[in-house]
């Protein structure tokens, strides 16, 4: 990909996609995101509540789901809502193609439900991407060194969109959410919190890891620090609101750090 290129990563959770009319939102908001970047890659976890009902699938079935089907199941529910998004901005008039976490390069150890990021080779990305296409990638999962489907826990879709933007040497990456950004408590139980509309990587691991519902996952903030990727929690709804996270001190790395060293990962 050329190196002037500016790249911008978006990541839209299940909140954001409760219902099938919100795709086409979803898909206005990534259109205009290339106002101003060149390359805009969406990642997307699956629709509303289908993780928890997928799961609960699994239980009917087998009283104990062996992990390596049970990600094999999950991953169904990023699929869909990557295909889904690519055919509403095609029908939108631009060009988009949907790749799963194995195919965008998402490379994993063998921990399956829980598997943490070797490396990011988003090889078959490129050639979308420098035709101007939108590339939509499943969130959540990735492919082990032996072959086998993985996911990242939940809340991975958040690393995953860390970890394409270190790969990629995005500019930055905007998560879309239900919420106005960061507060200092959770607005819902505290309606008198403050809005933190700048803060550091370390604020928000504090805040963050502190509060009982994750806005961001932990491993992605921790991602984003290493390699000094900005971030950006924006309001689906009220786009104007917004809290950035970045650290103006920290410089990125030559090399990109992910989770484990390939040396010394499991499987």
């Amino acid at each position: 990909m050329r190196e002037d290129k500016t790249i911008l990563v978006t990541k839209f959770g299940g909140a954001a996609l409760k219902e099938l009319e919100n795709f086409s939102r979803v898909a206005e908001i990534v259109l205009s995101r290339k106002k101003e970047f060149d390359v805009v890659v969406v990642v997307i976890s699956a629709m509303w509540k289908m993780t928890d009902q997928l799961t609960e699938l699994a239980k009917k079935v087998s009283k104990s789901p062996p992990k390596r089907e049970q990600d094999m199941l999950l991953t169904v529910g990023e699929r869909i809502s990557m295909s889904l998004l690519a055919m509403v901005i095609e029908d939108m008039g631009e060009r988009a193609a949907s790749f799963t976490g194995s195919q965008a390069g998402i490379i994993t150890n063998c921990e399956h439900s829980d598997a943490s990021i070797i490396d990011v080779r988003p090889h078959r990305l490129i050639p979308h991407l420098d035709g101007s296409k939108f590339v939509v990638v499943a969130g959540f999962q990735g492919v082990s060194q032996k072959g086998d489907i993985t996911t990242l826990g939940r809340g991975g879709s958040d690393t995953t969109a860390v970890a394409l933007a270190t790969a990629l040497n995005a500019k930055k990456v905007e998560f879309y959410k239900d919420v106005d950004g960061v507060y200092e408590k959770d607005p819902k139980y505290c309606p008198e919190a403050r809005h933190i509309p700048r803060l550091s990587y370390e604020e928000a691991i504090s805040i963050i890891e502190s509060a009982e519902k994750k806005l961001l996952h932990p491993r992605a903030l921790k991602m984003a620090k290493d390699n000094a990727i900005p971030l950006e929690i924006i309001s689906f709804n009220k786009s104007q609101i917004k809290s950035i996270i970045v650290s103006e001190e920290i410089s990125r790395p030559s090399k990109p750090i992910f989770e484990v060293d390939t040396l010394v990962s499991k499987g």
